[in-house]
C-alpha cells in the first residue's frame, strides 16, 4: 500500500480524530480510504447517470417485465 501525508487545518484534524474516536475507525486512514471510496462510487454513479442522459430514447416498452429484469441484474452484480 502506498502512502501519502497530507496537511489539515486543526479543525479538519479535529474532525477526523473524532470520527475516529466517535466512529467504526481505527484510524484516520481508514476514515479517509472510506470518504475515497464513497467519493469514487458518487462519481461513477454521476458518469452513468449522465451517459444515460445523454444516450438516444429507446423505443422499447419500459413495463414491469423490464424492470423486474434490470432488479435481477443488479442483484447478480451486488453478490
Amino acid at each position: 500500500m502506498s502512502t501519502m501525508n497530507i496537511s489539515l487545518p486543526e479543525a479538519l484534524k479535529s474532525f477526523v480524530d473524532s470520527q475516529v474516536t466517535d466512529g467504526d475507525y481505527t484510524s484516520s486512514s481508514e476514515y479517509l480510504r472510506e470518504l475515497i471510496r464513497k467519493e469514487k462510487d458518487r462519481v461513477h454513479l454521476r458518469s452513468l447517470i449522465l451517459e444515460g442522459a445523454a444516450s438516444e430514447l429507446s423505443d422499447r416498452a419500459f413495463d414491469e417485465t423490464y424492470f423486474d429484469g434490470l432488479k435481477k441484474k443488479i442483484r447478480s452484480h451486488s453478490k
